[in-house]
């Protein structure tokens, strides 16, 4: 007889894995991939509005997605570095990306080396970028938690709310739950379990309804929007973190990722109050030229007029660098700067021509 108690909760899927042929296709790896392309979506659709030319979010999300998929799988790795490294344990399943496992800091703090990267070859300030991006990230971030959904991961402490989740015996690997040797059917944990996965969810997608509100308010601009979406996100990821009970470092009785999430928090609320300035937009001039400007097209201070066709704009000390291990790699070969043949331009970081200091 059914018991009563579970009639309202929710259930797990029971497989996480499709076959199509020898290729297996994997929930968390979809929802990622669908996460992405909600992202890419919203990002090219508020770009297109602040003056930018279609397709230019596919660029850079060529250097900020994979950047981002490994910065996520690094910290997650490092930070749960017993769940891959020591007796017993398998260091290339750190590999299996599939399985699993990717740190939202990381993922974030890397993407946006990438997103870095791909703004200073196209001569675009990365705060524009990211006010863009930032209601899509977190829809992106709603998406992909129902992978771990499907992974019957992630979730909470045990509840007897009517939503509780019943969670499975689960083989990652395999993607299905573990069997009773007896009878073969599939193995449940015993009661039901706070469903985090569905709270951020649905916190995330609340925060992306607030940056969407408040960009439209209040013209939110030199990365102000994203760092709104950063105090949003980690603030729900503090409570929510706190109900869960999977594996996790902890620091003076709290578990890593609250710590972080607190220290971002402050970080972002610093950002908020102190920095100021215009909603930034972009004017293309027929020859490739980006000017920074206003939503009436008025010049920003600070945004000097680039185009990128003249060669990547790198910061001072990044060619300062560059120079000097040039400078000293050549002495190691025995080289001297008046007769080694290189321009000064060759030795900056992409060869370029403009110094920007």
């Amino acid at each position: 007889m059914t018991d009563p108690l579970y009639l309202a909760t929710i259930p797990s899927p029971a497989r996480s894995v499709w076959h199509l042929g020898p290729i297996p296709i994997r929930a968390y790896a979809l929802f990622i991939l669908l996460g992405i392309i909600a992202a890419c979506v919203i990002t090219e659709r508020r770009l297109r509005q602040r003056g930018v030319p279609k397709g230019l979010v596919l660029d850079i999300a060529l250097w900020a997605v994979p950047f981002g998929l490994v910065g996520g799988r690094l910290y997650h790795v490092i930070t749960d570095a017993q769940l891959y490294f020591g007796p017993g344990k398998n260091p290339v399943r750190a590999l299996y990306i599939w399985e699993g496992g990717l740190g939202i800091w990381g993922a974030v703090a890397l993407g946006g080396v990438g997103a870095w990267i791909a703004c200073r070859r196209m001569g675009i300030p990365l705060t524009f970028l990211a006010d863009a991006l930032a209601p899509g990230l977190p829809v992106a971030q709603a998406i992909g938690r129902l992978g771990n959904w499907f992974n019957n991961e992630l979730y909470g402490s045990p509840t007897s709310l009517p939503w509780g989740l019943r969670v499975y015996e689960w083989d990652l690997s395999a993607g299905r739950p573990r069997t009773d040797p007896v009878t073969g059917e599939p193995l449940l944990k015993e009661g039901a379990y706070h469903p985090t996965f569905l709270y951020e969810l649905l916190w995330n997608l609340g925060v992306a309804a607030l940056v969407l509100w408040a960009d439209r308010r209040w013209k939110l601009g030199r990365g102000r929007a994203f760092a709104l979406y950063v105090a949003g996100y980690t603030t729900g990821r503090f409570w929510i973190e706190a109900l869960r009970i999977d594996p996790a470092n902890q620091i003076l009785g709290m578990r890593l990722n609250n710590w972080v999430a607190l220290l971002v928090l402050a970080g972002a609320i610093v950002y908020l109050l102190r920095v100021r300035g215009p909603q930034q937009h972009l004017r293309i001039d027929d020859d490739g030229t980006v000017h920074v400007v206003t939503a009436d097209g008025t010049p920003i201070e600070g945004y000097p007029p680039v185009n990128p066709s003249e060669g990547v704009v790198w910061p001072a000390w990044m060619r300062r660098t560059a120079q000097s291990w040039r400078s000293l790699t050549g002495r190691w070969a025995g080289e001297d700067e008046e007769g080694s043949g290189r321009s000064d331009a060759a030795a900056r970081p992409g060869g370029s021509k403009r110094e920007q200091s």
